[in-house]
C-alpha cells in the first residue's frame, strides 16, 4: 500500500475530496453557462460568516455554514426573480454583508483563529469522520437532486423563456440550483477552503468548454477534470507539504492552461493544413478539376 494511504486522515481526505471533486463541477457547469460564476464566490463568503458564527457559539460550524449558504442562496434568487435587485447587485450585497459579519464575529471571538484558518484554506488533516459522513451524505443527496431534475435544469439553462412557455416552473428550478450551490459550497470548504471553493466550481468547467462539444460531454469532462484536480492536488499537498486548497486550484489551473494550449495548437495545425492543401475544389479561386 502506498505511504499516502497508510494514514487515516488521508484516506478520509481522498474520499471527501473525490466527492467534492464530482459535486462542484457538476453544479458549476450550470452556473457558468448561466453566467452566474460569481454566485459560488458570494456564497463562499456567506459560508465563512456561518463558520465564524458557529465557532463563536461553539456549535458545529459546517452545519451553520450549510444553513447560512442555503438561506442566502434562496434570498439572492428571490431578489433576482422578483426584480427587486439585479443579479450582480444582489450578489454584491450578500457578499459584502457576509464578509462584514464574518469580520465582526471574528473580532469578537477569542481562541478560534486556528480553527477558522482551516476553513479558510482547507485542511486535509482536520477532516474528521463526522465531516466525512456530512460531506458524503449531503453531496450524494445533492447529486441525486441534480440527476432527478436534469432535464429541467438543462432547459432553463439554455432558454428560460422557452422553458417557461413550455410550462416548466422556471423560478423553482432556479431556486433549486441556487440552494444546491449554497450547500455544495458549504460542504466543500473542509477540502478546498472557503476562499477557493468557487474556483473548483468554475475552472474545470472553463477547461471542459475548451476541449468538449455538447452539454452532456462538457458536464462529464468537467466532473472528470474536477476529480483529477482534487486527487492530484491532495497528493501534491501530502508529499510537498502544501496547503490542500491551493494545490487543488493550482492543479486545476494547470489543466486549464493545457486545455487552452491544446486548443491553440489544434487550431494552428488546422490552419496550416488548409494552407498546404489549398481551398476545396468548387470554391471561388480554386483550380479547375
Amino acid at each position: 500500500m502506498p505511504e499516502i494511504f497508510q494514514y487515516g486522515f488521508m484516506v478520509r481526505a481522498f474520499i471527501a475530496g473525490a466527492t467534492v471533486g464530482v459535486l462542484c463541477p457538476a453544479l458549476g457547469t450550470f452556473l457558468v453557462l448561466r453566467r452566474l460564476s460569481l454566485m459560488a464566490d458570494t456564497l463562499s463568503h456567506v459560508a465563512l460568516a456561518g463558520v465564524a458564527v458557529g465557532l463563536f457559539f461553539h456549535t458545529y460550524p459546517a452545519v451553520v455554514a450549510i444553513l447560512a449558504s442555503a438561506l442566502a442562496a434562496a434570498a439572492i434568487e428571490w431578489l433576482r426573480t422578483t426584480g427587486r435587485l439585479y443579479g450582480e447587485a444582489a450578489l454584491a450585497i450578500f457578499l459584502y454583508a457576509a464578509l462584514a459579519l464574518a469580520v465582526v464575529v471574528i473580532s469578537l471571538g477569542q481562541g478560534f483563529n486556528a480553527d477558522l484558518f482551516s476553513y479558510l484554506f482547507g485542511s486535509i488533516v482536520t477532516v474528521s469522520e463526522l465531516d466525512l459522513w456530512l460531506i458524503s451524505g449531503v453531496a450524494l443527496a445533492t447529486l441525486a437532486m441534480v440527476l432527478f431534475f436534469y432535464p429541467e435544469l438543462v432547459q432553463t439553462t439554455f432558454d428560460q423563456d422557452l422553458a417557461q412557455t413550455s410550462g416548466l416552473p422556471v423560478n423553482r428550478v432556479n431556486l433549486l440550483l441556487a440552494v444546491l450551490t449554497g450547500i455544495a459550497v458549504a460542504v466543500s470548504m473542509r477540502i478546498v477552503g472557503v476562499l477557493l471553493v468557487g474556483a473548483l466550481m468554475v475552472i474545470p468547467v472553463i477547461t471542459s468548454l475548451q476541449v468538449s462539444r455538447g452539454f452532456r460531454v462538457t458536464l462529464l469532462v468537467a466532473v472528470g477534470l474536477g476529480l483529477l484536480s482534487v486527487l492530484a492536488g491532495l497528493t501534491l499537498a501530502f508529499y510537498w507539504g502544501l496547503a490542500a486548497g491551493g494545490a487543488i486550484v493550482l492543479t486545476a489551473l494547470l489543466l486549464l492552461a493545457a486545455g487552452v494550449g491544446g486548443r491553440e495548437i489544434r487550431g494552428r495545425s488546422a490552419r496550416f493544413r488548409r494552407r498546404r492543401t489549398g481551398p476545396p475544389a468548387g470554391r471561388a479561386g480554386a483550380p479547375a478539376p
